[in-house]
């Protein structure tokens, strides 16, 4: 191998926002540095599943504000009426066998 033509790699100390501190290896800096995180994966949103804070402000909400006077919102507010119909439909298919099971039973005391 050549000399000389390979990064030196120095010892620093990460400091993540929630204080915790990891010992790494780096070519930035030099050796005994400290490396502050603002974003890190305890509170980004990429990793934390906060995917409406990114909607806010992302294309699909500016989208949704330019045009919401031409049936966007309605477009929405249709959507979440299906999802609720569709919610109401299956906690009635399960509480149609429990009401079908108490005439049964009834005719099983009939006949002891």
């Amino acid at each position: 191998m050549k000399e000389k033509i390979h990064p030196q790699y120095n010892t620093l100390k990460m400091i993540m926002t929630d204080g915790s501190e990891h010992t790494i290896r780096s070519t930035m800096g030099k050796d005994g540095d400290v490396m502050r995180l603002d974003i890190d994966p305890l509170n980004h949103p990429a990793w934390t599943g906060g995917t409406a804070k990114v909607m806010e402000k992302g294309r699909l909400a500016k989208f949704g504000n330019k045009y919401a006077g031409l049936g966007v919102a309605a477009a929405e507010t249709a959507n979440a009426a299906l999802e609720k119909g569709a919610e109401a439909k299956k906690s009635a298919a399960a509480a149609a066998p429990a009401a079908a099971e108490a005439p049964a039973k009834k005719e099983a005391a009939k006949k002891k």
